[in-house]
């Protein structure tokens, strides 16, 4: 019962008074004491409590429910500030705000409807748990307007707000691995985004998908899969921690919101790191599968400004990663839309010169760097189309192993190379690449058994080149398959190896004769505080121990050949020696006796370029020119389309979409400049370079360029278009696009 309300009773009671006042104060006294038993009675049905507190915000009052309620004794809530009894609820991002407990009864507002979890002292919570009450209370003002404190009332709303949150949880978690689901997810990044284009802040997007989980889910079964999943789940979240949220969206694919981070590397590093995780074996069942994954990333506000726009360029960037090879990561680039319609087109061509059997087969040596001599040859496919020239195999396998079609072009290259291999000498191999899903299919024997027969050769001399990709899905089945080659007699060689999923385990169980050493560890070794020479050597090493030969991929330069002879790689693979030869160059040099390649190529590594042909902008004082990027590498690049540059002169690249590189002119002819970065490209995951970070399109709105005219491409510099506060200093040359 209050004990304000008892002790008006009783002082009016006690006063003396006329008989007919005592009449009115009698009535008075029955009113107030009437009013007293009904509080009391609506407290004992568990209706409501009652609360007070002083003009200080200290705790004067609780009713003897709400202090049974709290599980402590009055003495320890009775003076104590209110908002230690009183503790706000977290809301969840992107929810409604409300105003905090303690800032309403800072400045006495009306409290109405206020949810509060009850903490009275860390540590001290009673019986019944963590509690929450729906606070309501009113402001008292005395003379003057003076404040007096509060009155109010209580409803413990605990079982009906756990279940509330109950319901909630299960509709914003994914049931199987406890991760956010796809709906919370869609939620929490429109929220972000909507709160970060205010701020002006970045939100990178990452979407997964795991390869060959299918193949797990079928073979394993679907009890295997799901555990497979949890897994997952627990590896992302070990990774990512509290830099970001992970989700999943469904199925085998998954999300990763990471705010506050818009820089290139440390996302590829992150991606790396991702794909080489998810790529370690699992134990389900006490049985082990591997899988692996692919990546796509989106930043905003440089790919898109809302959820809608971030999810479809993180889409974009997934696909391009799973076409380049899988297993790796991808960023999204605007030429990623014309590159998803091209490809489609190029689909359709490939299938139609298949079936016109327009692909055919060139030889590229392996050579021993002792003697020079041809050891085997590796037979690479080549395409020349009517419309579109030759077209590189990096472009049109992608394509191919969208679907089966790869499949049908790996059985027509295993019986070419077995026919045209079988006119060499004996003592020279032939190495043929096998695709994942050409590896996997039922019959894979059968058919290497066919070419074999059909072409007389011996199988000793075919080396099958297999990457690690084969062994993601159910070792088992895996194993099986390298039992079943091994019987017919022919060689396997691990193509690329350390470069995708982990295959050390493999090693050991002596399917392999061959490793090749994946040219992203060659080239580059020689640069001073490289790493690549200790890995080359462990590689070496570690093949040596296992009885079986080492293969240098991607050899182009004397000081690369070098190093990786003296660091003992048995056979060498490159332009350093020659290029793929078709078989009519290959059976004349046989009818020579010229089987012998001399090493060719320049003294030292240069950084790898790529030959491009497209517009980008040159920034130098005041003034924007359009140049022609020819030649771009991680340290500098080649511009043509500008006369009068002198060699020295500070400029600015811009590559497009944001990304601006501080350049110097390191020499130059009449009409083209040969540029060195300030700070080095990064590698963007599929083959080209990038800048680590963009210029924000909201720095571009305040130089007076508005968002609604960022579109498709490069952002538009406008501002040294406008702005002429010079004569420019050089000539701009008509470029002809």
């Amino acid at each position: 019962m209050p004990l304000g309300f008892l002790k008006s009773v009783k002082e009016q009671a006690a006063k003396t008074a006329s008989p007919s006042e005592n009449r009115g104060v009698g009535r008075r006294s029955a009113t107030r004491a009437n009013h007293a038993k009904m509080l009391s009675e609506i407290e004992e049905m568990g209706i409501g409590m009652f609360w007070a507190t002083d003009a200080e915000g200290c705790l004067t009052f609780l009713s003897q429910r709400a202090i049974g309620d709290l599980g402590l004794p009055a003495g320890e809530l009775i003076g104590q500030p209110a908002t230690r009894i009183f503790s706000d609820i977290d809301p969840e991002p992107g929810a409604p705000q409300q105003r905090s407990i303690g800032f309403k009864l800072k400045t006495h507002s009306k409290i109405e409807e206020h949810v509060v979890a009850i903490a009275p002292k860390k540590g001290s919570v009673g019986e019944n748990g963590t509690r929450w009450w729906r606070l309501n209370g009113r402001p008292r003002l005395g003379m003057g307007g003076r404040f007096l404190g509060y009155r109010g009332t209580a409803v413990d709303i605990t079982s009906h707000y756990a279940h509330e949150m109950k319901v909630a949880l299960q509709s914003q978690i994914d049931e199987l691995t406890g991760l956010t689901n796809r709906r919370k997810l869609g939620e929490k990044l429109t929220a972000t985004l909507s709160a970060f284009r205010a701020s002006k802040r970045s939100c990178a997007l990452m979407m997964l998908d795991l390869d060959r989980f299918k193949h797990v889910n079928d073979t394993m079964g679907h009890p295997s899969g799901d555990e497979l999943l949890k897994q997952v789940a627990a590896r992302l979240k070990s990774i990512v921690r509290d830099s970001g949220e992970v989700g999943r969206l469904g199925g085998d694919e998954f999300q990763i919101l990471l705010p506050d981070i818009d820089d290139r590397g440390t996302l590829g590093d992150l991606a790396n790191r991702i794909v080489q995780l998810l790529s370690q074996p699992y134990q389900i069942n006490g049985r082990r599968a591997i899988i692996g994954t692919s990546i796509g990333i989106a930043i905003a506000p440089y790919d898109g400004l809302d959820a809608d726009e971030l999810t479809g360029a993180a889409d974009m960037a997934l696909y391009a990663a799973k076409e380049l090879r899988g297993g790796t990561f991808c960023f999204f680039n605007s030429g990623l839309r014309d590159a998803a319609s091209k490809n489609a087109l190029l689909g359709d061509r490939l299938r139609d010169a298949v079936d016109s059997g327009e692909l055919t087969l060139a030889y590229q040596p392996l050579v021993d760097p002792v003697n020079n001599e041809v050891r085997c040859f590796e037979a690479l496919l080549r395409w020349h189309d009517d419309e579109e020239g030759d077209i590189s195999p990096s472009h049109f396998i992608p394509v191919a192993e969208n679907d089966d079609l790869i499949v049908r072009i790996g059985e027509m290259a295993l019986r070419q190379a077995c026919a045209d291999a079988a006119k060499w000498p004996e003592s020279i191999n032939i190495a043929v690449n096998v695709s994942a899903k050409q590896f996997a299919r039922p019959g894979f024997r059968k058919s290497v058994a066919a070419a074999l027969e059909a072409s007389g050769l011996s199988a000793s001399r075919l080396e099958l080149e297999i990457t690690e990709s084969v062994f993601v899905g159910d070792p088992e089945t895996v194993d099986t398959i390298f039992r079943d080659l091994k019987t017919l007699g022919v060689k396997l060689a691990l193509d690329d190896f350390g470069t995708g999923y982990s295959s050390l385990g493999y090693l050991k169980h002596g399917h392999f004769d061959k490793i090749k050493i994946d040219q992203s560890f060659v080239r580059g070794c020689t640069e001073n505080g490289d790493t690549n020479p200790a890995i080359i050597t462990a590689i070496v090493a570690l093949a040596r121990a296992l009885g079986m030969q080492t293969v240098a991929e991607g050899v182009e330069a004397m000081d690369e050949l070098d190093l990786v002879k003296q660091r003992g790689a048995d056979l060498v693979q490159g332009f350093i020696y020659s290029a793929a030869i078709e078989q009519d160059e290959l059976l004349a040099k046989v009818a020579d006796g010229t089987m012998r390649f001399s090493p060719s190529g320049p003294p030292r590594h240069r950084a790898e370029r790529i030959s491009i042909f497209r517009k980008v902008g040159l920034i130098h004082e005041d003034h924007y020119y359009d140049v022609i990027l020819r030649n771009l590498s991680k340290t500098g690049a080649r511009i043509t389309g500008l006369a009068g540059v002198p060699v020295g002169t500070e400029v600015v690249l811009d590559l497009g979409h944001g990304q601006l590189v501080v350049s110097q002119v390191v020499n130059a002819t009449e009409n083209s400049q040969g540029l060195k970065f300030e700070t080095p490209l990064i590698s963007d995951g599929s083959g080209g370079f990038m800048t680590r970070h963009r210029i924000s399109p909201y720095a571009l709105a305040e130089a007076g360029i508005p968002l609604a005219a960022l579109g498709e491409g490069a952002f538009p510099l406008a501002k040294w278009r406008e702005a002429r506060k010079s004569a420019p200093a050089f000539i701009q040359l008509d470029i002809g696009v």
